[in-house]
């Protein structure tokens, strides 16, 4: 059985539950998705608008690392993928559109 969200490291009560409310209930789940797919999930979801210290720390907790080390490290990637996927959100809702 795969860990609740609220175990891994970064992550608690409070966050497993606006994780719970988008479907994603364990690291599984979360891995299933991804950090960043999770965290625009989350601001699509309007329950809530995660900071981006919100999304290292999805990342830490995949990662077993501090959300603090992600930022450091690995902020840029993950802003260049959350640009990416925003903008192929915004192609796929015009073509649904035409």
């Amino acid at each position: 059985m795969s860990v609740k969200v609220s175990k891994l490291k970064g992550l608690g009560p409070k966050t497993e539950k606006h994780l719970n409310n988008i479907g994603i209930f364990t690291r599984a789940d979360l891995e299933a998705i991804g950090a960043v797919p999770a965290y625009l999930k989350l601001i699509e979801s309007g329950q809530t608008i995660p900071h981006l210290s919100f999304l290292y720390a999805l990342l830490g907790a995949l990662e077993d690392r501090s959300w603090l080390d992600i930022a450091n490290t690995e902020k840029e990637r993950l802003l260049y993928e959350l640009e990416g996927l925003e903008e192929l959100k915004k192609l796929e809702s015009e073509i649904e559109f035409k």
